[in-house]
């Protein structure tokens, strides 16, 4: 990994053959990469870069008087060394009330940024003692669940704010949310790569 230093202190960095998605939850970040963007992306949104060959890029808080908050999730693509890519939506928020909205899927047809693996990411916000099921997508893969706000339980399993559980080897299982407006993010992955 090579690192440089530039003055206006923001940290440039290289990837290669790395699935990279971005998902804002506060502020907004700045992103410049040498394939060509210069983009922000700001709650609402999630990006992804494949970084196939290799890519170098940056992120930095585009307000210095906000805070911001991301998370960024790297997964081995199915298939290495193709060219780099990017892409970036922004979501109808409504969408994901009482329900997992796909906002990552390895179909570029479906609903979501595409992805390079057979990997889904679903965001969810629920209302109290509101119930749900989610069905895995491919047979063989697990599912990583990450609680952004609130109470739920996953599997009969009691979860708080910023908890995170797997789950395999398993086709279904309920979330129950216990508290207003909980907010969950599913990363549906192959288990054996």
């Amino acid at each position: 990994m090579m690192i440089l230093w530039k003055p206006e202190w923001v940290l440039e960095h290289i990837h290669d053959n790395m699935e990279i998605i971005s998902i804002p939850l506060e502020g907004d970040l700045e992103h410049k990469d040498s394939i060509g963007n210069i983009t922000v992306i700001k709650k609402g949104d999630v990006q992804i870069m494949s970084a196939g060959t290799g890519v170098t890029h940056s992120e930095y808080n585009k307000n210095k008087d906000k805070p911001v908050k991301f998370l960024q999730i790297w997964i081995f693509p199915k298939e290495k060394n193709t060219k780099p890519r990017y892409d970036q939506i922004t979501l109808d928020e409504k969408d994901k009330h009482n329900n997992f909205q796909q906002i990552v899927s390895p179909n570029a047809d479906d609903a979501g940024v595409c992805i390079l693996q057979d990997s889904w990411f679903h965001l969810g916000k629920f209302d109290k003692d509101f119930s749900i099921d989610y069905s895995i997508k491919k047979r063989g893969n697990g599912v990583y669940a990450f609680i952004l706000k609130g109470d739920v339980v996953l599997d009969g399993n009691a979860l708080n704010e910023r908890d995170g559980m797997g789950i395999w080897n398993s086709d279904k299982f309920s979330v129950k949310a216990i508290s207003q407006d909980a907010e969950i993010l599913l990363i549906e992955v192959p288990m054996n790569m």
